[in-house]
């Protein structure tokens, strides 16, 4: 059986999960969290701090001894607001490397919505319908729209507890000012949400994350002793009975707490020391939220970006888990929605991208890509023609940049640069050490981008004429040669013959055998 592990390096907390394959299915075995305030400095100065960096190595090396102890088999570090706003994350990415040898990815506020969403979706009550899900981080808020478990609209702001914080309420209790003048940000930036989402009428809004618990706990607790009303119904005695948060009672909250000093806060229950340092943005952000949009309340989560993260693994090792068929359908939409961006018909790529995939089954025994590689084949060339947006002189090297710079869901970066490394090599030019496209792919990829960008380009040797109808190919693998015999269409195969015939040396460079190309 797999296990899995997935560490969230936010910019209030890190957050660890250990869960290994049961039945197809995600067991948790360990959970693990530590709040290091990564983003306090990063808000303020554009850095993160010595400090910061160094509480968040202590921790992580405390998760490592869990990941060493449970004998994970595949672990995933990403960090998220905090790091794509510092100047040094690339000095603390090296730091993290060099101490935990892990390698942590830098994922964007899209690519967070969209984990976050996959964690809740793939194991929430409820969640398959239509649904709002908002989650309240140290540096940003995610919000996203969900129908069926697949993703309407998102949209990522910079209202996070910590930024917020950091950058307006700089005294205890909170200024007036600085209320006043986070609450007209809070306000604008939902303006923007408002022109991205459009959730109209919602019957389910979950929220996640460590403000949305405190405000449940504290909701929670108020019922029990009367202080505040319960929603119609509800005879919730705890946050994992899943009751409604009424908005109301969350505006409540956030006034409540805004006049309070730090001692105060930490009394309330369910909110604790350290969350009552954040704890007034934070509720803030809810409140103006939930009355912006005209929701009624939240249900609290405990799944967010780490359980995304494990849904994703589990996805990617399991095809008969549940959760990868969805997974597939969103990310290659992903794919087709990214390629129609740029001005490429997708149906015009399809013969391309079949001829890639019958040259990636049928030359198994010579390439030996891992399995993973015939996704990433089929989407290089889906993508291949979108720098021609671009221009179309130079365009493969257009194209190189926008796939690996674009948000194209269920990829991470490094798949993002091994997809557009393939797509760009498709002109004269052959790959050579140091070059662009290679510099941030490991040197063990290497050999399998340069066989992946091989079959790619005999696939598009195959589609040269596109007015006749698509060649057919029978492939034969012997011990020192390759035959490929074309099927000529309707207006003949010369050209495609004279292309192949033109690849036969670079076949030559990386496969160590002839190729052979006649007419059936």
């Amino acid at each position: 059986m797999l296990t899995f592990a997935a560490i969230d390096i936010g910019s209030n907390s890190c957050r660890m999960k250990i869960a290994k394959v049961v039945a197809h299915q995600l067991k948790t075995l360990a959970e693990d969290r530590e709040v290091t305030r990564l983003g306090a400095s990063v808000f303020e100065s554009g850095l993160v701090s010595p400090d910061a960096m160094a509480a968040t190595l202590r921790a992580l090396k405390r998760f490592q001894r869990a990941v060493q102890a449970h004998g994970v088999d595949q672990i995933r570090v990403v960090a998220t607001s905090a790091m794509r706003d510092a100047r040094n994350a690339a000095a603390f990415q090296a730091w993290v490397k060099a101490e935990t040898g892990w390698n942590m990815e830098i994922i964007s506020g899209l690519e967070e919505g969209r984990l976050i969403h996959l964690g809740v979706t793939s194991a929430e009550p409820g969640s398959g319908g239509k649904v709002l899900l908002l989650d309240l981080g140290g540096g940003s808020c995610e919000i996203t729209l969900s129908e069926h478990k697949r993703i309407k609209d998102t949209v990522s702001l910079p209202l996070g507890a910590v930024r917020l914080t950091e950058q307006f309420l700089t005294t205890d209790p909170a200024p007036a000012d600085g209320l006043a003048r986070m609450r007209q940000l809070i306000a604008r930036e939902l303006r923007r949400a408002h022109r991205r989402v459009l959730p109209g009428k919602v019957p389910l809004v979950i929220a996640t994350s460590g403000t949305a618990a405190a405000l449940c706990e504290a909701w929670l607790a108020g019922t029990k002793n009367g202080k505040l009303a319960s929603p119609r119904g509800s005879k919730s005695a705890d946050r994992s009975a899943m009751g409604v948060v009424p908005a109301r009672t969350v505006r409540k909250l956030a006034t409540k707490l805004a006049k309070m000093a730090l001692p105060e806060r930490e009394a309330v229950p369910g909110i604790g020391p350290r969350r009552a340092e954040i704890i007034v943005a934070g509720a803030e952000v809810f409140a103006e939220l939930l009355e912006s949009f005209g929701l009624a309340g939240f249900r609290y989560s405990p799944l967010g970006l780490r359980d995304g993260i494990l849904a994703q693994m589990l996805a990617a090792q399991d095809a008969r888990a549940q959760v990868h068929r969805e997974f597939e359908h969103e990310q290659w939409e992903s794919v087709l929605a990214t390629a129609r961006r740029y001005g490429v018909d997708p149906r015009q790529a399809e013969p391309v991208r079949a001829h890639a995939l019958q040259l990636y089954r049928e030359l198994k025994m010579l390439h030996q890509l891992p399995p993973e590689y015939e996704g990433w084949l089929a989407a290089a060339a889906i993508l291949r023609e979108t720098g021609k947006f671009i221009n179309h002189q130079g365009h493969h090297r257009h194209t190189q940049y926008i796939v690996s710079s674009s948000e194209i869901y269920g990829y991470t970066q490094l798949q993002r640069t091994i997809i557009s490394a393939i797509a760009r090599y498709l002109g004269k030019s052959r790959p050579q050490p140091g070059d662009r496209a290679l510099r941030n792919i490991p040197a063990e990829e290497h050999r399998s981008v340069h066989c992946a960008i091989v079959l790619l380009r005999l696939a598009e040797a195959l589609n040269q004429d596109r007015a006749s109808d698509v060649l057919r190919v029978a492939v034969k693998v012997y011990p020192k040669r390759v035959y490929f015999e074309l099927e000529p269409g309707r207006t003949g195969a010369e050209l495609e013959l004279w292309s192949l015939r033109k690849e036969t040396d670079y076949f030559r460079e990386v496969f160590g055998r002839e190729l052979f190309v006649t007419l059936a």
